[in-house]
């Protein structure tokens, strides 16, 4: 009998739970890797991708919560103003040296 040489994580909702952000984002890394490799079947890259989609909309989910706090620490002072949503290709707003 022979054993896979990395185990796929198992998907319920109880090991996500304790995932970090920046645990999910290098899960996802570890998973682009090894299906950029082309090195696994096809069952293996299917599953693998799958579990991409999965961390990377609990990735999402993470940094909208994040932007919420942002947004309520924030309030409506002067600084909210130069705040964006994320993904909506604003820059920055450019200082003036102050």
């Amino acid at each position: 009998m022979t054993e896979p040489s990395e185990p796929t994580p198992d998907t319920n909702g109880e090991q996500d739970q304790e995932l970090s952000f920046e645990q999910a984002l290098a899960e996802l890394e570890t998973l682009v890797e090894r299906l950029e490799s082309g090195e696994q079947g096809l069952e293996q890259d299917l599953a693998d991708f799958e579990r991409g989609i999965h961390l990377s909309r609990q990735c999402e989910k993470r940094l909208q919560e994040a932007e919420q706090t942002v947004y309520k620490l924030v309030g409506d002072t002067e600084e909210s103003e130069h705040l964006a949503p994320f993904g909506d290709g604003a820059e920055p707003p450019e200082s003036d040296g102050e």
